[in-house]
């Protein structure tokens, strides 16, 4: 798997998700195998950047590379200049946003909106490309709606127009999460491209991601959701589809990795909003597990720091948890 001249260890990637892959989830999944790890989505009007939240999604210290910044907007101008300055800082990789379909952002007729404007994406594409030396790349849905399913279209004016590879979700915007993500569309943009193609929707075992790669032609697969709770997924994934028989480690050792995931997210936002994004992760994980409603029931009210990190742990030596459900509970974004 290559991007211009970088280089990716497996086909296997973490899908961006505001509010959920920071730093320091960023990290912990490169860690266990994930083959590369795409930021959080950022507003392109640098204006907006001195904010505290900005700060962190822009915060990729330690974070090993290649390093990819997602960018979302609507102007091609402002679109260039953010491009340009996380050049400067040291990203590797600018992507481009037309696929988060939240309302805030459709507000501002970014995102997944921009897919019916392609007057306007080229406008973007031209800016970006010609703002940086590195390569530029987009994710997207198939289309607004199942009835302009016109992502083949988009990824063929992308490659035309200098981007380095498109990454699809198999679900329009006004699909949402809802149903099946359909790969047929991804097929046909397999056939209107030579530069590589990142599938991604409803991929959260390895029989789904080797059918998927095979049906599609695509080139990687991405994994969003399906990797809450579960950061061992995607390294597993890339295991499994290079021949290498892989499991998940022993609950012990799944709840002191995600110990520290809690350790390093209070240190990341704070004890106090720290506590609060570490409770989503701690329920996303409990949930695999059989008797996990129980132990979140103890869990949840927690608003100490410390406390959560200690009644977490105490969860391997009482023999806390037990297999149950297998996966994640979760549909992969």
């Amino acid at each position: 798997m290559q991007i211009g001249d970088l280089q990716f260890s497996n086909p296997v990637w973490l899908a961006p998700m505001a509010g959920v892959t920071d730093r320091p989830v960023r990290v912990l999944c490169r860690s266990l195998g994930a083959g590369m790890a795409i930021s959080e989505m950022v507003h392109s009007d640098v204006g907006l950047w001195h904010t505290t939240k900005s700060d962190r999604r822009l915060d990729h210290r330690n974070e090993p590379g290649p390093i990819s910044i997602q960018i979302a907007g609507y102007a091609p101008r402002m679109m260039a200049e953010a491009a340009r300055i996380q050049a400067e800082r040291g990203a590797d990789i600018i992507d481009i946003n037309l696929g988060c379909p939240a309302k805030k952002v459709l507000k501002k007729a970014a995102g997944s909106a921009l897919m019916r404007d392609e007057t306007l994406v080229a406008d973007i594409f031209r800016a970006v490309v010609g703002a940086v030396d590195i390569p530029v790349t987009v994710k997207m849905r198939t289309g607004w709606d199942p009835a302009s399913r016109n992502g083949p279209q988009i990824a063929a004016m992308a490659e035309s127009l200098g981007l380095q590879a498109v990454t699809m979700h198999g679900r329009t915007r006004c699909c949402m999460y809802k149903g099946q993500a359909e790969y047929d569309t991804l097929k046909r943009t397999r056939d209107q491209i030579q530069i590589p193609l990142i599938a991604n929707g409803d991929i959260t075992t390895t029989e789904t991601a080797r059918n998927v790669m095979q049906y599609t032609g695509a080139d990687a697969v991405m994994i969003g959701r399906g990797t809450q709770g579960d950061p061992w997924l995607p390294g597993l994934i890339a295991a499994e589809l290079a021949g290498i028989a892989r499991d998940r480690p022993p609950i012990e050792t799944q709840i002191e990795v995600m110990a520290n995931l809690l350790s390093e997210l209070h240190h990341f936002y704070g004890p106090q909003l720290g506590v609060k994004i570490a409770r989503k992760h701690l329920q996303w994980f409990l949930k695999r597990f059989a008797n996990g409603a129980d132990a979140w029931s103890k869990l949840h009210s927690i608003t100490d720091a410390e406390l959560q990190f200690q009644r977490f742990k105490e969860l391997i030596d009482g023999g806390g948890l037990r297999d149950g459900t297998q996966g994640t509970g979760q549909t992969a974004a």
